[in-house]
């Protein structure tokens, strides 16, 4: 996806989440949450509620269009090859076992092996493969790795995920304007002190939203390598543990695969990333070896 793309699709995102969360402003009348008596701390509570699950639902709500457009997805529609024919006849024996609709399939040009799920609807899902994981393991193997995904599906991992974003969000939020209110009143505490003025004020908001916001994202990652033990089972309860211990122990002989650069910004949604232990408390998942040491031990 080239830069324009990309800048287009951050910019109809964040307008979006803004007009959406401006039309709830004024439907539900909010208050300003900062006047010349103080924080009023119900009007920013509300506020931060608004804009801090817009963001995670609207992400949501579009993440099957932007997952399309970011990794040139190929839907398969009728399978023009075998290899497709058969990720298209297992996606739908899984769906129908695991109770869900059938999702939509696609296929990406990438070496990295990989596969995500993602939609707010179960029954209306996406279910994506790469050519590299297709390339890379046998068929036992990517039978597993769709096991995992239409787990992630049947869970509602996304849906899950968005709110569990939303509630963090909103603290962060919270928390930052009160601390950044702190500092107004500690620069203003005597006679002399103007304080920092409103710009500056909410300068220093946004300093601490990211603070807290990289703090808060421990939380997140956390629930997300919890989900992705979660999925595991589920691939197991589909298809018997082998093929999903099978094509985790491939994934982990495959972990040096060139890295789409384009997955980044979905690495929560993918089978496996490479979290290194400097960042371990950042990453949404769990490493392979701690997955299959898990999966080997489950009864």
């Amino acid at each position: 996806m080239t830069w324009s793309k990309r800048i287009l699709i951050f910019l109809v995102t964040n307008i979006a989440v803004i007009a959406v969360a401006s039309v709830m402003l004024s439907v539900f009348n909010v208050a300003p949450y900062l006047d010349g008596t103080g924080l009023n701390y119900q009007s920013l509570l509300v506020f931060a509620s608004i804009f801090g699950f817009s963001g995670s639902i609207i992400s949501l709500l579009i993440s099957k269009w932007m997952a399309k457009r970011a990794f040139g997805i190929q839907l398969i529609t009728e399978p023009q090859s075998d290899q497709e024919r058969f990720v298209r006849d297992t996606i739908e024996h899984l769906a129908r076992n695991a109770s869900i609709g059938m999702p939509e399939i696609g296929i990406y040009n990438s070496p990295e092996a990989n596969a995500f799920a993602t939609g707010w609807n179960r029954n209306n899902a996406l279910v994506a493969v790469s050519t590299g994981l297709l390339q890379n393991m046998t068929r036992d193997e990517v039978e597993g790795v769709l096991g995992h995904e239409i787990s992630h599906i049947a869970n509602g991992d996304m849906v899950t995920l968005a709110l569990i974003q939303g509630v963090v969000n909103t603290f962060v939020i919270f928390f930052a304007r009160i601390a950044a209110y702190g500092v107004q009143l500690f620069l203003s505490r005597d006679e002399e002190g103007d304080g920092i003025g409103m710009l500056a004020y909410h300068i220093t908001a946004i300093v601490f939203e990211i603070l807290f916001g990289i703090l808060a994202s421990t939380i997140v990652m956390a629930f997300s390598r919890h989900r992705e033990f979660r999925a595991d089972r589920g691939s197991a309860q589909l298809l018997g543990r082998e093929k999903m211990v099978a094509a985790l122990e491939r994934l982990q002989s495959l972990k040096e695969t060139l890295v789409d650069p384009r997955g980044k910004a979905f690495s929560a949604m993918k089978i496996s990333d490479k979290p290194s232990s400097v960042m371990a408390l950042f990453s949404s998942h769990p490493p392979l070896k701690d997955r299959i040491s898990a999966l080997k031990e489950s009864v």
